[in-house]
């Protein structure tokens, strides 16, 4: 069966893409565009920062969008080496590691289904890449040059997928300077790291760039189950880049970059939710008080089977070409890669199947997934009052997983329960958008996104006696969907400079997150030799879920007042959320499934403010405050339950934000010091197919820093403190109970030589 889902609004895409044409006509001949550059530092003035968050190169004070930066050198700095370490310094963005993936929510908005048929809210992407799976986007950061945070919809400029936002992680490339970089590090739960960084310019046309990082950690879980496995939570990582920029002719730049990344680990991150909350037999848990041991350690005892070493090997590679070619009135971009993830995982799950029971059961994951994207785009050049780009995108994507749990036979289940599956993705898009200058200080905007969707997947769910499916004596039902969907999204936007240095906007834009399908089959299918007979078979409202769609106002301040010493950014929007998919599990068919569904309607609103202010000669303060109200408008969390006005999960009413860095020479070098503190209020974390809602109460969390370097030295050691007050909370929570613990209080050294 195919279902479809066709909403033309093609009117605006079709204003945007052939006003291209004319924006070229118009703008300056032979005048390639100046590419902003970011401001020395004078008068202990606050530097700008050039971001690309626009498709176009611009100063972050200038780019109407709510948006955050954060340097390679900050990430060093802090000493967050991957995504889950970075969400607790954005405004209204939680970035969490589960074991399935990355799980991104900004402003509210957020995914659950980590499987190979779900997509996220809010896209990630390394050097404009848009990485689809989640256990994709766990690679470390690695020789990075900046990380640009866009919060809210991006349906125009980078596709579908982006209702919440996006993450765009940007590597140093390679430059015209011999140079390079060594760093080692240790702490605490026996951390060590390892990284090196080398550039070579070969000629005048050709330099290279390679990047190298293993790191080693303890796990922060602790084993109380008496079997002496090695619990979860450690790190075994192993990362490398290599990338080439090679100048064709005076016009034409091409850069390719090939990573490579493995991992060798136990995946085993999780504990009983029974380790932070009371109640949850009785449907109503309760924050419960507890040490950080305890709640780091698991003591689940299952009594229907014995548990197994917990492990996980990933590997993830990437080849990429970014070529860009100037024509004079134009510049033509093209950005194409190919990845590959390879996944194995053996994990113990804590299972629980009814308020006071729960399993032990025994999860095989092995998986294959390989994505190819490509895009072709075209911006105009000069400073003419018309500026147009626009262009085409093809993605594809094809996943080979294969699930097997054992110990369910306490629900009637047989020793193997198994989905093998394959899923394939095909993404289409045209897009443009127009800029027009209508004065010196207004300007106009707007642009679309067809996209067309297909997804579709072939697979089944086995009932099996032993490890491998037997004819003779296993049972096989068939999963079997296909589902097209296309959107036009838009954004209509407006800037005005009220001063010099102050920037307001206004936007108006939609967002688009693609349909897809759960487990099962609709009567009369079949494939693979299995056919679906009606007594197996699902209703297509079942089997199909359609796609989450978006509207968003937004307006925004940015200004650097006191001579650039201040900067001040504020946003305020107002979101409202159909077809909000949720994910959790339901027993279908009498087997334990997981189930996506339409959650009906929600609104978020909300007010982020954050900026700096240089103190002195060599201060710092940085600030934030975040006001978010973000609940389910309609939403019937079981046909007999209403759950309208429930907060949406991890959407803390208010979250505070402050921090300090003194510079100071000192024994003829400069020392530094740094604090920075986040105040956030209390939110929760949902499971409505169990009618669960855990509360995280409010709570803080405190970093600091401390480093010296000598003057005109060329190297630098550097301490780091994180979470002072050594408290964890719940960054996951699954429909079985498995709860995923932040971090506790890691301590780290650090040496960094440069050359």
């Amino acid at each position: 069966m195919k279902a479809k889902q066709v909403r033309p609004a093609q009117k605006l895409l079709a204003v945007a893409v052939s006003g291209i044409a004319w924006g070229m006509a118009f703008a300056a001949p032979a005048q390639a565009a100046q590419e902003p550059q970011a401001a020395p530092e004078q008068n202990n003035a606050v530097p700008e920062v050039v971001v690309t968050a626009q498709r176009t190169v611009s100063t972050a004070s200038r780019t109407p969008v709510a948006m955050s930066v954060v340097s390679g050198e900050q990430l060093r700095q802090i000493g967050a080496d991957n995504p889950a370490s970075l969400g607790a310094r954005l405004p209204n963005v939680h970035i969490d590691q589960a074991f399935s993936g990355l799980r991104v929510t900004i402003r509210g908005i957020s995914n659950n289904d980590t499987t190979d048929k779900g997509d996220p809210s809010a896209a990630f992407m390394l050097d404009g890449v848009y990485i689809a799976r989640p256990a994709g986007q766990t690679a470390n950061f690695l020789d990075v040059d900046r990380i640009e945070v866009l919060r809210g919809p991006q349906g125009t400029l980078y596709g579908r997928n982006t209702t919440a936002g996006l993450v765009n992680v940007i590597s140093n490339a390679p430059t015209n300077r011999l140079e390079g970089r060594v760093a080692l590090e240790a702490g605490t739960y026996g951390n060590r790291k390892l990284e090196g960084v080398v550039n070579v310019p070969v000629n005048d046309a050709l330099a290279l760039r390679a990047a190298v990082s293993t790191r080693k950690q303890d796990p922060f879980l602790k084993n109380g189950q008496g079997t002496g496995l090695r619990p979860g939570m450690d790190r075994d990582d192993r990362d490398a880049r290599l990338s080439a920029k090679l100048a064709l002719g005076g016009d034409a730049t091409l850069l390719l970059r090939y990573d490579h990344s493995e991992v060798s680990d136990n995946n085993d991150r999780f504990v009983p939710d029974t380790n932070f909350y009371t109640g949850v037999a009785s449907g109503a848990p309760a924050w419960r008080d507890g040490s950080t041991d305890e709640r780091l350690t698991n003591r689940f005892r299952p009594a229907n089977i014995a548990p197994v070493q917990g492990m996980q090997e990933r590997r993830a590679r990437g080849l990429s070409a970014d070529l860009s070619w100037n024509l004079g009135p134009a510049t033509v971009y093209y950005l194409g890669a190919h990845r590959e993830l390879d996944q194995r995982m053996v994990n113990n799950y804590y299972y629980r199947i009814s308020p006071a029971i729960a399993l032990g059961v025994i999860n095989n994951h092995a998986g294959a997934n390989a994505q190819d994207s490509h895009e072709l785009r075209i911006a105009t050049n000069g400073s003419a009052a018309l500026s147009a780009q626009g262009g085409l995108y093809y993605f594809t994507e094809e996943s080979d997983t294969a699930y097997a749990f054992q110990g369910l036979r306490a629900v009637g289940l047989p020793p193997y329960y198994a989905f093998p599956l394959r899923t394939e993705a095909k993404s289409r898009a045209v897009f443009g958008q127009l800029g027009w200058r209508l004065r010196d200080d207004l300007r106009l905007s707007a642009g679309a996104r067809r996209t067309l969707d297909h997804k579709w997947r072939v697979g089944s769910t086995d009932f099996q006696q032993g490890p491998v499916f037997n004819p003779a004596t296993d049972r096989r039902l068939l999963n079997a969907a296909d589902l097209a969907t296309s959107r036009t999204t838009w954004r209509l936007g407006a800037e005005f400079d009220l001063a010099p240095g102050t920037l307001v906007y206004l936007s108006r834009a939609t967002g688009y997150k693609a349909g897809a399908f759960n487990d099962g089959c609709v009567a009369g299918t079949s494939a693979l030799g299995i056919p679906c007979p009606a007594a197996a078979a699902v209703t297509p409202e079942f089997l199909y879920y359609q796609p989450e769609a978006l509207r968003a106002w937004e307006a925004g301040l940015k200004s650097r007042l006191l001579g650039g010493r201040l900067t001040v950014n504020a946003a305020a929007f107002d979101y409202d959320y159909t077809n909000l998919q949720l994910t959790g599990n339901a027993i279908v068919a009498g087997a334990p499934r997981l189930l996506t569904r339409n959650a009906g309607a929600a609104r978020s609103r909300g007010i982020e403010l954050d900026g700096e202010l240089r103190v002195g000669s060599g201060g710092r303060l940085t600030y934030g405050a975040t006001l978010l109200d973000a609940r389910y408008v309609t939403y019937m969390a079981t046909p007999a339950v209403s759950w309208a006005g429930h907060r949406l999960d991890r959407a803390p009413s208010h979250v505070f934000t402050l921090g300090y860095q003194q510079r100071l020479a000192v024994a003829g070098g400069q020392l530094g010091a740094g604090v920075f503190a986040r105040a956030s209020g209390e939110y929760q974390i949902a499971v409505p197919s169990q009618l669960l809602s855990y509360r995280v109460p409010s709570h803080t969390s405190t970093d600091a820093t401390l480093s010296w370097a000598p003057a005109g030295g060329n190297w630098s050691v550097l301490a780091r403190v994180r979470n002072i007050e050594d408290k964890v909370r719940p960054s996951i929570i699954d429909s079985f109970g498995m709860t995923t613990p932040t971090a506790p209080r890691t301590a780290e050294l650090r040496f960094d030589l440069r050359f």
